[in-house]
C-alpha cells in the first residue's frame, strides 16, 4: 500500500521533514552536553526531535577561532557515529562557520569540512546578502566536502539579504533559512529600538516586540513565504527569554501557526522542549488526522464524507502534515498510525 507521504507531497515529501528544535551551542562544555542531550531525547521519544549546530561563528572568543573550529571537528568524530543506527536515531550534527567575508572562513571550512563532511547533516552560512555569496561559499565547501553535496542552510540578517530571499531560498542547495533577529534589528540604525528583539511582558499590549514590529514581522513573513515557495524549511529566530518557559512555548506557537514556520532556533537546553510544546499540534487534531489519513488510504485516496464534511487529496495532505509535525515533535501518535512512521 502506497505511503500517504508520497502519495500525498510527491517530490515535496522531505519538505519541512528537519527536526522542529535547531540548538545553538558553541562553548567546549557545552556542546558536548548538547550532544548528550540530543542522545539523550533520541532514546526517550525514540527520534531525533532536535538538531544540534555547533558554532564557530559567535561561539568563538577572539583569537581562538582556530582552537574553536578544531574542537568542532573533534567533536564530530567523537559523537557522530551513526552508520549502523536507524536514520532517526542518527544523530544530526551542523556546524556554524564564520561568514563569507571574515578571515577565519576558509580555515573553519578546511578544518570542519575538509575533516568531517561526512558527519555533518547541514553547513549554516550567516551574513550572506545575496545569491552570489551562496554560490561563492559553495565553492570553498564543496572542495573540501570531496564529492559530498552537504545541505546549507542560511542566515537572513540583513534588510538587503531579506531582499533577496526569494532568490536565496531557490538555490537547489538551500535546505532551510533562518531569521537573524538581533543582527537585523541593529542593521537599522537605531531606526528600529531594543525592544523589538524581546517579547512583551504579561500585560503589556503596546510594545513592538520581534512579533509586532511592522519591519521585524515583514522580514520575517518574506522569508517563511521565499521558504514556501521554494519547498524549503523556515526557522524562526532566537528568543532571548533564556528560562521563561511559558514565554518561549507562546513564541514557537506564534511562529508556527501565525507566521508559518516549522523550525526554531534554541540557545539554552531549557528552550528545547517548549519550543517542541509549541510547534507540537493538539493531541485531538493527532487524533481527527490519525481517523482521516487511515480511512483515506483504505479508499486509495479517493474522495470521503467523514462526519458530514467533504475531504480530498487538498486536506489529506493537510491532515498527514499533521500527523508529521506530531511525529517530529516528539507527540504520543494514535496506535493505529503507528506504522506509518515506522
Amino acid at each position: 500500500m502506497a505511503h500517504p507521504r508520497h502519495v500525498l507531497l510527491g517530490p515535496q515529501a522531505q519538505s519541512g521533514a528537519l527536526p522542529v528544535c535547531d540548538h545553538y551551542s558553541g562553548h567546549p562544555l557545552r556542546m558536548r552536553k548538547s550532544l548528550q542531550l540530543q542522545a539523550a531525547l533520541m532514546a526517550e521519544m525514540g527520534r531525533c526531535v532536535m538538531d544540534i549546530t555547533l558554532d564557530c561563528e559567535d561561539g568563538a572568543a577572539a583569537g581562538s577561532e582556530a582552537q574553536q573550529a578544531q574542537t568542532v571537528a573533534d567533536l564530530l568524530q567523537e559523537f557522530a557515529v551513526s552508520a549502523a543506527k536507524p536514520e532517526a536515531l542518527a544523530p544530526r550534527i551542523g556546524v556554524r562557520l564564520h561568514a563569507l567575508d571574515h578571515p577565519h572562513f576558509a580555515d573553519d571550512v578546511r578544518t570542519i569540512v575538509g575533516a568531517a563532511a561526512e558527519r555533518l547533516a547541514y553547513v549554516m552560512l550567516p551574513k550572506v546578502e545575496s545569491l552570489a555569496q551562496v554560490e561563492q561559499a559553495l565553492v570553498h565547501i564543496d572542495a573540501a566536502a570531496r564529492g559530498l553535496l552537504l545541505p546549507l542552510h542560511v542566515l537572513i540578517e540583513s534588510p538587503a539579504a531579506v531582499q533577496q530571499v526569494f532568490a536565496i531560498a531557490a538555490h537547489p542547495r538551500v535546505e532551510s533559512l533562518s531569521f537573524g533577529l538581533m543582527d537585523f534589528v541593529s542593521a537599522h540604525n537605531g531606526a528600529i529600538p531594543a525592544q523589538a528583539m524581546g517579547l512583551r511582558s504579561a500585560g503589556d499590549s503596546h510594545s513592538l516586540d520581534q512579533f509586532h514590529h511592522p519591519l521585524v514581522v515583514r522580514a520575517k513573513l518574506d522569508i517563511a513565504s521565499a521558504c514556501h515557495a521554494h519547498g524549503k524549511v523556515p526557522s524562526h529566530c532566537v528568543v532571548t527569554e533564556l528560562r521563561d518557559g511559558a514565554a518561549i512555548e507562546a513564541a514557537a506557537r506564534t511562529a508556527a501557526q501565525a507566521l508559518g514556520y516549522t523550525r526554531m532556533w534554541s540557545i539554552h537546553p531549557e528552550q528545547i522542549r517548549p519550543i517542541l510544546r509549541g510547534f507540537s499540534p493538539p493531541a485531538s487534531e493527532v487524533e481527527q488526522a490519525s481517523d482521516i489519513i487511515l480511512a483515506a488510504q483504505r479508499q486509495d485516496w479517493a474522495p470521503l464524507s467523514i462526519e458530514g464534511k467533504l475531504h480530498d487529496r487538498a486536506s489529506y495532505r493537510y491532515f498527514w502534515q499533521v500527523l508529521d509535525r506530531a511525529y517530529r515533535t516528539g507527540v504520543a501518535l494514535p496506535t493505529a498510525a503507528h506504522h506509518l512512521f515506522v
